[in-house]
Parts: structure tokens; sequence; C-alpha cells
């Protein structure tokens, strides 16, 4: 899958202050507090006041961060922190990165460019870069891109400048990183105690029920309904746990669960 990336990197604070009036510019968070501004035609044009396709770039070359009036904007951006503008562009397993820091008002690194990815990744110039913003490697056993700046914060989460267009205007409600990461938690947690009260319902293929439903609801008394797909859940698991059920294990285990659940909703 082709992969294109043209982009202004910073802490996600700092660039939402710096694009504040900027009718093309969003912010894309990423990991570690840091924040992606899709770079466009549109985006340069504006404040810099370009004709269009007057960027500066030449062949083969980075496209915009060559253009003196955009280096302008990186440089007065970079006044509040550093800022990184990278591009990368690839394509059936070819292409390029290149990328520059600004720091201070000035350029403080690069413009570092490469078609060869030979070498170690930390020097490849999207995670040398990176690496100068003060993103770390990843300290979670889980993760399996502990020598991959560039995939630790994020950037493999869109494909292209209008993926991250996307990303960045479904950002534009958070007025901080803070406010966005929390509300990611937040929706984690939803979605994590959804499939869990799904699971609870969900009867398991294969596995035998010591009770059918009438039975079940007779017991219990109560009409069809979740609770009683709940029920014949709890059936299940029990025979996993203990193996086959005689009908009164069924029973008396059943009838423990329906105190427990009884218990549980007048606590809630």
């Amino acid at each position: 899958m082709p992969y294109q990336l043209n982009a202004v990197i910073a802490v996600f604070d700092l660039l939402r202050s710096r694009i504040a009036g900027t009718r093309e510019a969003v912010v894309a968070p990423l990991r570690q507090r840091m924040g992606l501004v899709p770079v466009t035609k549109q985006l340069v044009e504006e404040p810099a006041g370009l004709p269009t396709g007057q960027d500066g770039a030449g062949s083969g070359q980075p496209f915009t961060v060559m253009s003196p009036a955009f280096e302008q904007i990186l440089s007065d951006w970079s006044r509040g922190g550093p800022i990184a503008y990278v591009e990368a562009d690839f394509h059936g397993g070819h292409g390029y990165q290149t990328a520059a820091v600004w720091r201070t008002g000035a350029r403080a690194w690069g413009p570092a460019h490469t078609r060869v990815f030979t070498g170690p990744r930390e020097d490849w110039p999207i995670n040398a870069a990176l690496a100068l913003l003060d993103v770390v490697p990843s300290s979670s056993e889980e993760a399996s891109y502990h020598d991959d700046l560039f995939l630790e914060v994020g950037l493999g989460w869109e494909q292209d400048v209008d993926g991250w267009q996307l990303a960045g205007r479904a950002a534009r409600w958070a007025a901080t990183y803070d406010e966005w990461h929390a509300e990611q938690l937040a929706a984690h947690e939803r979605t994590a105690r959804a499939a869990a009260e799904f699971e609870k319902y969900r009867r398991l293929p294969n596995v035998p029920v010591a009770l059918d439903g009438k039975a079940i609801m007779e017991l219990l008394g109560l009409p069809p309904g979740p609770l009683i797909g709940a029920a014949t859940r709890r059936l299940q698991d029990l025979h996993l746990e203990r193996g086959p059920l005689s009908r009164e294990e069924a029973v008396t285990g059943l009838r423990t669960w329906a105190v427990e659940q009884d218990t549980g909703r007048r606590a809630r």
C-alpha cells in the first residue's frame, strides 16, 4: 500500500496554539503528547501568500521545506518549542524520507534525505528528527517497535495527507492534548465495558447447557430476555470450570448466580 507523509510534528498543544486562525490547518494527535499538522499546498500558500505551485522545491527534493517562506513559518512556530518537518513517500517498498528540525527560531538540524534504509533505524531521517523532539522508545514489553520512533509515535496510523486531515478534524473539539487523551481513555473503557457486557450474554458454540431456556425461566421466574441468555452462559462457564453438570448442580449454581446478580444490581 502506498504511503505518503508531508507534515509538521511537535508537541500537540504547541501546534494547536500556532495554527490558531489558519483555516486549512488541523492538528492530529499522536502518542507521547505529540501532534501532527498535515502540510498541504493551501496551508503553505495561505500564510505565506505564495502563488500556486511556487514552493521553491526542486525535483526529487522536499516540496516545501526548501521554500524560504515556509521555512520562516516553521522558524516562527519553533520559538515555542522544537518542531520537525517530515516527508515520506513509499510505493511498493521503495521511496524516501526527508526531515529537518527547527528550534528557538532557527533550523537546528537537517534537512536529512535518504532513499537507502539499510542502516540502523535510529539514523533514518524521521526517526532522527523525532529523537530531537524528545520522543523516546517504548518501554512496553508488548510493543514490537522498540527501535522505531516512527511507529512509536503513531505515524503508521494513517497512510496519506487526507487521512491525517480527517484525524485532525476529528480532534478539533479538544482544546488540549490532555482533553483528547482523557476522552480516548474513556472511549476505550466504554468499548471494553460494552464488549464485556456482550460477552456475558453470548452463548458459546459447542458447549453443553445442563438446563434449557424454558427450565431456566421456570427456575428463576423470568420472562424471555437477555437475562436468560446470561444465565445460559453462566451454565456454560460452570461446565467449562467443573465439567459436565448434573441437573441438581446446575440448579444450585444458577440460584447462586441469580442471588449474586440481584445483589450486584442493588449495589449499583
